[in-house]
């Protein structure tokens, strides 16, 4: 099978957003710099943003990215795209092979199925409100808000989106600004109001504090 090489897409408004996030805000006037030219992308592939971020719910950067390398391997593909038909016909006990829980092999499967019938609309997302995807994402088993949250920031490349539920977010605003005390979701918000009109900016950059291994979807 050829490779399918990624198609990688960078923020149009990243130099200007992190010029922005400098000014108005003292950590990221500090972060910014130690990550040099490194920067959010997307790869491109719908499905298979939302089936990495489905992967990735409730566990580690590093356990999420092995099992999607063992589930990408199953399908014969690379690790950048898979396609809805190849999930459809895999049996469940071979994608259990991959690490996946029963329930994340059904939400793949469900994901999987919304795409080979059409019953997404891939095509208007481009020009919908974040709400407006959020509100149709999570009418699919397994997409809650984070996942929804994650496909704006990682695939869409929407950039003021803050996700709240996201445990690094929340664990970076805390190590940052509250010098490790717990945070609330209120004070999470308040921190986040400072970043607008680039929360998925400074919310990329608080991940990377924690990890500088870049997350992709």
């Amino acid at each position: 099978m050829p490779a399918r090489n990624p198609v990688l897409v960078t923020p149009d408004y990243w130099e200007e957003a992190c010029k922005h996030l400098a000014k108005r805000d003292r950590v990221m006037r500090k972060l910014i710099p130690t990550l040099g030219e490194a920067r959010l992308e997307s790869r491109g592939d719908a499905f298979t943003t939302l089936a990495r971020s489905i992967v990735g719910q409730q566990i580690s950067v590093a356990a999420a990215q092995t099992v999607w390398d063992r589930f990408s391997a199953l399908l014969g593909a690379t690790e950048f795209k898979v396609m809805p038909c190849e999930v459809l016909a895999l049996e469940v006990p071979v994608m259990r092979t991959a690490g996946l829980s029963a329930r994340k092999v059904e939400y793949l499967r469900d994901l999987a199925r919304h795409f080979n019938d059409g019953a997404v609309h891939v095509r208007d997302w481009a020009s919908m409100e974040d709400e407006s995807i959020i509100d149709e994402l999570v009418a699919i088993r397994g997409i809650g808000r984070w996942t929804a949250e994650m496909f704006l920031i990682f695939h869409l490349l929407r950039p003021n989106v803050l996700p709240i539920d996201d445990l690094g977010l929340m664990k970076g605003i805390s190590l940052h600004y509250f010098s490790g005390e717990p945070v609330s979701r209120h004070e999470a918000r308040e921190v986040g109001e400072a970043w607008a009109p680039f929360r998925s900016v400074a919310t990329w950059y608080v991940w990377r504090s924690l990890d500088p291994v870049p997350v992709a979807y």
